[in-house]
C-alpha cells in the first residue's frame, strides 16, 4: 500500500503546473487524525482520546502566495473524565466532539514547481460537545504547515501537519496582594497534534 502512495506523490509531482492565481479560490475537504491530549485541573482530569477529523473549508487567494480560509472541523472523540482518585466519573458515557470554526491565513511558498510548501495558522471559535455540560463555546485557535501538490487538472492534493487548541475560563482563583485580594481568570486549554490530507477543488474567478 505504501508503494502505491509514494507512486502517486511521484506522478503528481511530474505534472507541471504554476502557483494558484490572485483571486482564485478553493473549496478544500478536509480528512485528518488527531493524536489524543491530557487535560489537568484542580485534581481532576480528562482524556481527548485519539480521533478522526473531517470537514470543509472556502479558500480566496488575495495574492498568488497568500490566501485566506474559512473552514469548518469536527472530530467525534471519547473524553473519559476522571476525579482526584483517578477513578472514571463517566463510565458508559463518554463520547463527545470537537467542532472548530476558524478563519485561516497561509502563505504559499512559490519553488517554481508544482510542489507549495505552506505555513498559516488561525483564529476562531470551538465548540466542545459532552453528555454531562452539553456544547460550551470557547476560544479557539491553530496552527499549520505541509505541502500542496498541484496537478494539471482543478484538483491538488494538500499534505499537512498542525497544532490546534481550544480554551475556557473556568472561574477564577483569588491572591492576596499589597492592594487586596485580585483575583485571575484561570483557563482550561486542549492541544492536539494531527496529521492529515486534504482535496482542494480550484477555481479561477
Amino acid at each position: 500500500m505504501k508503494q502505491y502512495g509514494l507512486l502517486l506523490v511521484v506522478f503528481l509531482s511530474a505534472i507541471g503546473m504554476h502557483a494558484q492565481d490572485a483571486r482564485s479560490f478553493s473549496l478544500n475537504l478536509y480528512g485528518s487524525y488527531n493524536f489524543s491530549d491530557n487535560i489537568d485541573f484542580g485534581g481532576y482530569s480528562s482524556d481527548v482520546k485519539e480521533s478522526f477529523q473531517y470537514g470543509a473549508g472556502f479558500e480566496y487567494f488575495i495574492s498568488d502566495n497568500n490566501s485566506i480560509e474559512l473552514k469548518y472541523l469536527r472530530a467525534n472523540a471519547k473524553m473519559p473524565f476522571y476525579g482526584p482518585a483517578g477513578d472514571q466519573l463517566n463510565i458508559g458515557n463518554d463520547k463527545g466532539a470537537l467542532n472548530y470554526i476558524l478563519a485561516d491565513g497561509t502563505h504559499y511558498f512559490d519553488l517554481g514547481s508544482n510542489l507549495l510548501p505552506y505555513l498559516g495558522g488561525g483564529l476562531g471559535v470551538g465548540i466542545i460537545e459532552t453528555p454531562q455540560a452539553g456544547s460550551k463555546t470557547c476560544f479557539a485557535w491553530n496552527i499549520k504547515g505541509g505541502v500542496k501538490i498541484k496537478t494539471a487538472s482543478v484538483v491538488s492534493v494538500n499534505i499537512n501537519a498542525y497544532l490546534e487548541s481550544m480554551s475556557k475560563g473556568v472561574g477564577n482563583s483569588y491572591y492576596w496582594t499589597y492592594y487586596g485580594p485580585v483575583g485571575v481568570e484561570n483557563y482550561v486549554s486542549t492541544y492536539q497534534f494531527g496529521l492529515g490530507a486534504t482535496l482542494s477543488f480550484n477555481f479561477k474567478k
